[in-house]
C-alpha cells in the first residue's frame, strides 16, 4: 500500500473527529497494518442515514453506522483508491427502509 498524508502504520486508529472547515468526519480504519484516513461529508451522512431527521448529527451518525462506512473505504482501497478516501452516496450501500 502506498502511504500518503494521513496513512500511518498503527495498531489503532486515532478517535474520528467533526471538521467543522469541510463540513466532514474525518476517521481512519485499519487495513492490514496501516491506518487509512478518510472523510465523510455531512450532506452524504445526511442524505444515506438521517434523510427523515432535522435533527442529526454527523459524528453521532458516523458513529452509528461506522461499520458499513469503514467497509466502504476498504472496498475503495481494494479498488485502487488512495487516502485520503473520500466517501460519496454511491460508495454506500442502499439505506435499509
Amino acid at each position: 500500500m502506498v502511504k500518503g498524508y494521513f496513512t500511518r502504520q498503527a495498531t489503532m486508529t486515532p478517535d474520528p473527529y467533526w471538521h467543522e472547515g469541510t463540513e466532514a468526519v474525518r476517521f481512519w480504519v485499519m487495513i492490514g497494518d496501516q491506518s487509512v484516513g478518510a472523510t465523510i461529508s455531512r450532506r452524504t451522512l445526511h442524505h444515506h442515514f438521517a434523510a427523515n431527521r432535522t435533527d442529526d448529527q454527523p459524528l453521532a451518525t458516523y458513529q452509528t453506522n461506522a461499520n458499513l462506512l469503514h467497509d466502504a473505504v476498504r472496498r475503495r482501497v481494494a479498488g485502487g483508491s488512495i487516502e485520503p478516501v473520500m466517501l460519496r452516496e454511491h460508495d454506500l450501500a442502499p439505506p435499509l427502509r
